[in-house]
């Protein structure tokens, strides 16, 4: 609303007729161009496209700063996707809403934890502590092996380079919260990835509102493609671990291993790492097994083959035909790069992140393809002389 009492004219009269005050006339001159505008155009673009490039080298380095964190996003949603596959299998066979599905599924998860805790606490934590001086014992039986055969390789070598490999598993978590910081980690996981499981389309649809309008369906499309796709990886990972967990089991308890249960549960929880968990718990299962004598080292060879031979050339293809395909070596790069930058974490979700990214570019190339990107055009055959 004007004020009736400095209302004036286009002339520099008030409405009343009367002439304005000299403060009001300086108010209304012109005050003539910015200083700052760029009166060539040409200078005018190139100065907008510096100011992009500069943003988006804030933004990476933005990126690099809070990678840590944005790791820990990540892992949130790796958990959620988890969450999210076990509701709509349930939703197969329970016609129930999505809320109680998401119950039933964390309830059922956090049961299987306790009744580990209680029934199996005990016996797991009395061979925990009585692994580290096996393994330690049978190193110290290798390296002397080793000598044997001209190898110079001293106890002091192999702690230093256990020392510098073990040196990033905590950058992490101490980021997050120093000795707590695997604790604090893990909490952020489930409670973020909760929250994205119980609403997805809340979050999916602040991320799409950030974007131009007409790039919210492909949007919609790349988001959609993935969280199936991740869904069927962490539900193919998640049966490769229990089976590669119940084979060890049966199988070592069967021979009368020692440590049964426990390596079962490591060579479980170490399947969710491809190609480095397998190598880690079969060294880890060999090393007690001749703790046993040769006979029985062995046997948790033969084992470890007979179980990574079943689940890599059965249990893995039936799953992984279904979701995206990464050659092994992209995989052990990327498991490389990522341990050495953000520890057990990254190892942890190398593979996931890899699969993710491999869809976005896949679904932009075949974006590209259909707007008739004559980079995509396959070059004409040469003419043969």
């Amino acid at each position: 609303m004007i004020d009736a009492g400095h209302a004036t004219a286009g002339d520099g009269r008030h409405a009343s007729g009367e002439p304005a005050p000299a403060g009001d006339e300086a108010a209304l001159a012109p005050v003539g161009a910015s200083p700052t505008r760029i009166a060539d155009p040409r200078l005018r673009h190139e100065a907008a496209r510096a100011c992009v490039w500069v943003a988006i080298i804030g933004l990476a380095v933005l990126a690099i700063y809070i990678s840590q964190s944005l790791l820990v996003i990540f892992g949130a949603m790796v958990f959620a996707a988890m969450i999210d596959g076990g509701a709509r299998l349930l939703g197969r066979v329970l016609p129930i809403g999505r809320g109680w599905r998401i119950g039933i599924v964390l309830l059922g998860a956090t049961a299987f934890f306790v009744w580990l805790a209680m029934f199996a606490g005990s016996q797991i934590s009395q061979e925990a502590a009585q692994f580290p001086s096996i393994v330690n014992r049978q190193a110290g039986e290798l390296i002397v092996w080793l000598r044997g055969q001209g190898f110079a390789i001293s106890g002091d070598d192999i702690q230093s380079v256990i020392g510098q490999l073990m040196s990033g598993v905590g950058t992490v978590t101490r980021a997050l919260g120093g000795i707590f910081g695997g604790l604090t980690t893990l909490v952020l996981v489930l409670i973020i990835g909760i929250y994205i499981a119980l609403e997805p389309r809340l979050y999916e649809r602040g991320l799409a509102w950030m974007l131009p309008a007409d790039r919210r369906v492909g949007f919609y499309d790349t988001a959609s493609q993935m969280a199936a796709t991740l869904r069927r990886l962490m539900f193919g990972r998640i049966v490769g671990m229990v089976f590669e967990g119940i084979l060890t089991y049966a199988a070592l308890a069967l021979y009368g291993v020692p440590m049964a249960a426990l390596l079962a549960i490591l060579t479980g929880l170490l399947a969710f790492i491809p190609n480095i968990g397998a190598f880690v718990s079969g060294i880890l299962m060999v090393l007690v097994g001749f703790s046993g004598g040769v006979d029985m080292g062995l046997y948790t060879i033969a084992v470890y083959f007979v179980v990574q031979t079943f689940d890599g050339y059965l249990v893995i293809p039936l799953i992984a035909k279904k979701t995206v395909d990464l050659a092994p070596a992209l995989v052990l790069a990327a498991q490389l790069v990522m341990g050495i930058l953000f520890g057990i974490l990254g190892l942890f979700l190398a593979d996931p992140l890899m699969a993710m990214i491999k869809v976005a570019l896949e679904r932009r190339a075949r974006s590209n393809a259909a707007e008739g990107d004559p980079t995509t055009r396959e070059a004409p055959p040469a003419a043969h002389a």
